[in-house]
């Protein structure tokens, strides 16, 4: 009774974790959309050039996996908070973010295990 009784409490805070897909499949753009979009292009970008360095040199020297791992870990929880708000722009940008953090994370990983790998002679 008592577990049923918390579960019911527990569900009854969750009706605003409702994705609302009629607001955000609506196809006008507000302002403060067009300012997301443009805010959210920089702030996505922002590791790109660290991950275009490494492809260069083909070589995890110099970079930390932590920060990317962490990012693209807490842009799944923005992809999901711009669902709940139905904001495009936070969801397009975090998706393109986690996107670009975990390839920045594998990019690392294989990197180091190449560098570690003995060559032939």
């Amino acid at each position: 009774m008592i577990v049923l009784l918390g579960s019911s409490i527990s569900l009854a805070g969750c009706q605003g974790l409702v994705i609302d897909t009629e607001r955000l499949l609506k196809p006008s753009a507000e302002l403060s959309e067009i300012v997301g979009l443009l805010a959210g292009f920089g702030t996505t970008f922002a590791a790109f050039p660290d991950l275009l360095a490494m492809l260069r040199r083909r070589s995890s020297e110099g970079m930390n996996p932590r920060m990317g791992a962490i990012m693209g870990a807490f842009q799944v929880l923005w992809v999901y908070y711009g669902l709940l708000i139905a904001s495009r722009p936070v969801i397009i940008w975090n998706v393109i973010a986690v996107l670009i953090n975990f390839l920045t994370v594998g990019a690392y990983a294989y990197f180091l295990k190449t560098e570690r790998t003995p060559k032939a002679s």
